[in-house]
Protein backbone atom coordinates (compact mmCIF):
# COMPACT_ATOMS: atom_id res chain seq x y z
CA UNK A 1 0.00 0.00 0.00
CA UNK A 2 1.26 3.48 -0.88
CA UNK A 3 2.02 5.73 2.08
CA UNK A 4 -0.61 8.50 1.83
CA UNK A 5 1.92 10.96 3.22
CA UNK A 6 4.30 10.37 0.30
CA UNK A 7 3.78 12.29 -2.97
CA UNK A 8 2.53 10.09 -5.78
CA UNK A 9 5.10 9.40 -8.53
CA UNK A 10 3.11 11.56 -10.95
CA UNK A 11 2.92 14.45 -8.48
CA UNK A 12 6.61 14.27 -7.65
CA UNK A 13 7.49 14.10 -11.35
CA UNK A 14 5.45 17.26 -11.96
CA UNK A 15 7.17 19.12 -9.12
CA UNK A 16 10.61 17.95 -10.26
CA UNK A 17 9.93 19.13 -13.79
CA UNK A 18 8.90 22.58 -12.55
CA UNK A 19 11.95 22.83 -10.26
CA UNK A 20 14.35 21.48 -12.84
CA UNK A 21 15.71 18.76 -10.55
CA UNK A 22 14.40 16.01 -8.25
CA UNK A 23 14.22 17.42 -4.69
CA UNK A 24 14.73 15.78 -1.32
CA UNK A 25 11.27 15.30 0.22
CA UNK A 26 10.20 15.65 3.86
CA UNK A 27 6.63 15.18 5.05
CA UNK A 28 5.15 18.33 6.57
CA UNK A 29 1.51 17.27 6.74
CA UNK A 30 -0.62 18.15 9.74
CA UNK A 31 -1.75 15.18 11.86
CA UNK A 32 -5.10 14.79 10.12
CA UNK A 33 -6.22 12.54 7.28
CA UNK A 34 -6.80 15.22 4.63
CA UNK A 35 -3.53 17.12 5.14
CA UNK A 36 -0.90 16.52 2.44
CA UNK A 37 2.14 18.81 2.42
CA UNK A 38 5.86 18.28 1.87
CA UNK A 39 9.06 20.28 2.11
CA UNK A 40 11.15 20.07 -1.03
CA UNK A 41 14.87 20.80 -0.69
CA UNK A 42 17.19 21.49 -3.61
CA UNK A 43 20.98 21.87 -3.52
CA UNK A 44 22.18 25.21 -2.21
CA UNK A 45 19.61 25.39 0.62
CA UNK A 46 16.81 26.25 -1.83
CA UNK A 47 13.48 25.25 -0.27
CA UNK A 48 9.93 24.94 -1.58
CA UNK A 49 6.69 23.49 -0.27
CA UNK A 50 4.30 21.21 -2.12
CA UNK A 51 0.75 20.88 -0.88
CA UNK A 52 -2.35 19.10 -2.14
CA UNK A 53 -5.66 20.74 -1.32
CA UNK A 54 -8.29 18.45 0.24
CA UNK A 55 -11.06 19.97 -1.89
CA UNK A 56 -11.27 21.66 -5.29
CA UNK A 57 -12.79 24.81 -3.75
CA UNK A 58 -9.80 25.15 -1.39
CA UNK A 59 -7.39 24.71 -4.29
CA UNK A 60 -9.23 27.40 -6.26
CA UNK A 61 -9.30 29.79 -3.30
CA UNK A 62 -5.63 29.42 -2.48
CA UNK A 63 -4.58 29.70 -6.12
CA UNK A 64 -6.61 32.89 -6.53
CA UNK A 65 -5.26 34.32 -3.28
CA UNK A 66 -1.62 33.66 -4.12
CA UNK A 67 -1.95 35.02 -7.64
CA UNK A 68 -4.00 38.13 -7.03
CA UNK A 69 -3.99 39.16 -3.35
CA UNK A 70 -1.06 37.75 -1.36
CA UNK A 71 1.55 39.65 -3.44
CA UNK A 72 0.28 42.79 -1.69
CA UNK A 73 1.93 41.48 1.51
CA UNK A 74 5.39 41.99 0.03
CA UNK A 75 8.51 39.84 0.09
CA UNK A 76 8.33 37.25 2.86
CA UNK A 77 4.80 38.26 3.84
CA UNK A 78 3.26 35.27 2.08
CA UNK A 79 4.36 32.34 -0.10
CA UNK A 80 4.88 32.94 -3.80
CA UNK A 81 3.10 30.55 -6.13
CA UNK A 82 5.72 28.86 -8.29
CA UNK A 83 3.24 26.58 -10.09
CA UNK A 84 -0.16 24.92 -9.65
CA UNK A 85 -1.77 21.79 -11.07
CA UNK A 86 -5.54 21.49 -11.26
CA UNK A 87 -5.14 17.78 -12.13
CA UNK A 88 -3.45 17.11 -8.77
CA UNK A 89 -5.08 20.01 -6.81
CA UNK A 90 -1.45 20.81 -6.02
CA UNK A 91 0.44 24.03 -5.36
CA UNK A 92 4.20 24.51 -5.43
CA UNK A 93 5.15 27.37 -3.11
CA UNK A 94 8.20 29.27 -2.00
CA UNK A 95 9.10 29.07 1.68
CA UNK A 96 8.19 31.88 4.08
CA UNK A 97 10.94 32.77 6.61
CA UNK A 98 10.59 31.56 10.17
CA UNK A 99 8.33 29.08 11.94
CA UNK A 100 4.65 29.15 12.94
CA UNK A 101 4.23 31.45 15.93
CA UNK A 102 2.31 28.69 17.72
CA UNK A 103 5.50 26.58 17.78
CA UNK A 104 7.73 29.30 19.22
CA UNK A 105 8.43 30.37 22.78
CA UNK A 106 9.15 34.08 22.63
CA UNK A 107 9.58 36.90 25.13
CA UNK A 108 6.44 39.02 25.38
CA UNK A 109 8.03 41.92 23.52
CA UNK A 110 8.56 39.71 20.44
CA UNK A 111 5.06 38.28 20.68
CA UNK A 112 3.68 41.81 20.65
CA UNK A 113 5.88 42.70 17.68
CA UNK A 114 4.76 39.61 15.78
CA UNK A 115 1.06 40.38 16.31
CA UNK A 116 1.54 44.02 15.38
CA UNK A 117 3.19 43.08 12.09
CA UNK A 118 0.61 40.38 11.48
CA UNK A 119 -2.10 43.03 11.79
CA UNK A 120 -0.29 45.27 9.32
CA UNK A 121 -0.17 42.40 6.82
CA UNK A 122 -3.88 41.70 7.27
CA UNK A 123 -4.61 45.34 6.53
CA UNK A 124 -2.78 45.00 3.21
CA UNK A 125 -4.54 41.76 2.39
CA UNK A 126 -7.97 43.17 3.23
CA UNK A 127 -7.44 46.00 0.77
CA UNK A 128 -6.39 43.64 -2.04
CA UNK A 129 -8.59 42.15 -4.72
CA UNK A 130 -11.45 43.45 -6.83
CA UNK A 131 -14.59 43.61 -4.67
CA UNK A 132 -17.10 43.81 -7.52
CA UNK A 133 -19.70 41.61 -9.17
CA UNK A 134 -20.10 38.12 -7.67
CA UNK A 135 -17.26 38.75 -5.19
CA UNK A 136 -19.25 41.56 -3.54
CA UNK A 137 -22.36 39.42 -3.41
CA UNK A 138 -20.40 36.60 -1.74
CA UNK A 139 -18.93 39.00 0.81
CA UNK A 140 -22.30 40.56 1.63
CA UNK A 141 -23.73 37.10 2.35
CA UNK A 142 -20.78 35.95 4.48
CA UNK A 143 -22.34 36.45 7.91
CA UNK A 144 -25.65 34.98 6.73
CA UNK A 145 -23.72 31.92 5.53
CA UNK A 146 -21.98 31.68 8.91
CA UNK A 147 -25.35 31.79 10.69
CA UNK A 148 -26.77 29.15 8.35
CA UNK A 149 -23.88 26.80 9.15
CA UNK A 150 -24.56 26.81 12.90
CA UNK A 151 -26.93 23.84 12.89
CA UNK A 152 -24.51 21.79 10.76
CA UNK A 153 -21.72 22.40 13.26
CA UNK A 154 -24.01 21.61 16.19
CA UNK A 155 -24.94 18.30 14.60
CA UNK A 156 -21.27 17.49 14.13
CA UNK A 157 -20.58 18.36 17.78
CA UNK A 158 -23.33 16.03 18.95
CA UNK A 159 -23.48 15.47 22.71
CA UNK A 160 -20.18 17.26 23.27
CA UNK A 161 -22.26 20.39 23.95
CA UNK A 162 -24.94 20.74 26.60
CA UNK A 163 -28.43 21.97 25.76
CA UNK A 164 -27.55 25.37 27.19
CA UNK A 165 -24.41 25.59 25.04
CA UNK A 166 -26.37 24.62 21.93
CA UNK A 167 -28.95 27.31 22.69
CA UNK A 168 -26.16 29.87 23.11
CA UNK A 169 -24.76 29.01 19.66
CA UNK A 170 -28.20 29.29 18.04
CA UNK A 171 -28.89 32.60 19.78
CA UNK A 172 -25.57 34.03 18.61
CA UNK A 173 -26.23 32.78 15.07
CA UNK A 174 -29.53 34.67 15.09
CA UNK A 175 -27.71 37.82 16.20
CA UNK A 176 -25.48 37.53 13.11
CA UNK A 177 -28.60 37.76 10.94
CA UNK A 178 -29.56 41.08 12.52
CA UNK A 179 -26.23 42.91 12.21
CA UNK A 180 -26.06 46.02 10.03
CA UNK A 181 -23.78 45.97 6.97
CA UNK A 182 -20.13 45.56 8.03
CA UNK A 183 -16.89 46.51 6.22
CA UNK A 184 -16.04 43.97 3.52
CA UNK A 185 -12.56 42.73 2.64
CA UNK A 186 -10.50 39.99 1.08
CA UNK A 187 -9.82 37.89 4.19
CA UNK A 188 -7.25 35.19 4.96
CA UNK A 189 -9.99 33.04 6.46
CA UNK A 190 -7.76 31.04 8.83
CA UNK A 191 -5.78 33.77 10.57
CA UNK A 192 -4.30 32.56 13.83
CA UNK A 193 -0.94 31.59 15.25
CA UNK A 194 -0.80 28.23 13.46
CA UNK A 195 -0.62 30.06 10.13
CA UNK A 196 1.38 33.08 11.27
CA UNK A 197 5.09 32.70 10.53
CA UNK A 198 7.65 34.60 12.57
CA UNK A 199 11.36 34.88 11.81
CA UNK A 200 13.30 35.63 14.98
CA UNK A 201 16.43 36.53 13.01
CA UNK A 202 14.68 38.87 10.57
CA UNK A 203 11.95 40.00 12.99
CA UNK A 204 9.51 39.43 10.15
CA UNK A 205 5.95 38.09 10.03
CA UNK A 206 4.25 36.24 7.21
CA UNK A 207 0.94 34.46 6.61
CA UNK A 208 0.63 30.97 5.07
CA UNK A 209 -2.23 28.59 4.13
CA UNK A 210 -4.65 30.70 2.10
CA UNK A 211 -7.04 27.86 1.27
CA UNK A 212 -9.92 29.60 3.06
CA UNK A 213 -9.19 33.08 1.65
CA UNK A 214 -12.23 34.82 0.21
CA UNK A 215 -14.22 38.04 0.18
CA UNK A 216 -16.20 38.38 3.42
CA UNK A 217 -16.77 40.69 6.39
CA UNK A 218 -13.34 41.95 7.50
CA UNK A 219 -14.06 41.20 11.15
CA UNK A 220 -14.19 37.47 10.41
CA UNK A 221 -10.39 37.44 10.15
CA UNK A 222 -10.08 38.28 13.85
CA UNK A 223 -12.46 35.66 15.26
CA UNK A 224 -9.98 32.79 15.64
CA UNK A 225 -7.41 34.90 17.49
CA UNK A 226 -10.09 36.56 19.63
CA UNK A 227 -11.35 33.13 20.72
CA UNK A 228 -7.90 31.66 21.40
CA UNK A 229 -4.70 33.64 22.02
CA UNK A 230 -6.28 37.00 22.68
CA UNK A 231 -8.64 35.66 25.35
CA UNK A 232 -5.78 35.75 27.88
CA UNK A 233 -3.53 38.27 26.11
CA UNK A 234 -5.24 41.62 25.55
CA UNK A 235 -1.81 43.10 24.80
CA UNK A 236 -1.57 40.93 21.69
CA UNK A 237 -5.05 41.96 20.60
CA UNK A 238 -4.11 45.62 21.01
CA UNK A 239 -0.86 45.10 19.10
CA UNK A 240 -2.54 43.37 16.14
CA UNK A 241 -5.23 46.02 15.83
CA UNK A 242 -2.62 48.76 16.16
CA UNK A 243 -0.76 47.20 13.24
CA UNK A 244 -4.04 46.85 11.37
CA UNK A 245 -4.61 50.56 11.74
CA UNK A 246 -7.94 50.64 13.55
CA UNK A 247 -9.76 49.05 16.46
CA UNK A 248 -12.92 47.02 16.19
CA UNK A 249 -16.08 49.10 16.18
CA UNK A 250 -17.71 48.95 19.63
CA UNK A 251 -21.08 47.31 19.83
CA UNK A 252 -23.78 49.95 20.18
CA UNK A 253 -25.83 49.74 23.34
CA UNK A 254 -29.61 49.83 23.43
CA UNK A 255 -30.94 52.92 25.25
Amino acid sequence: MTNPKTPSPALLAWASQVLGAPPAVQDRSHPRANSLAWRLDLPGAVRFYLKVSPQAVMYERETLALRHAAPALGAGGAPQLRASSADHLALLLTAVPGRPLKQLTLPPVQEVRAHRRAGALLARLHAAGDLTGPWRSEAEQALQAAADSADRHLQAAGDRLTSAEQKLVRDLAEQLRMLPPLPLAYIHGDAWERNLMWSKTQQQAGWIDFERARFAAAVQDFVLMACSTWADRPDLRAACLQGYGRDLTPRSSTP
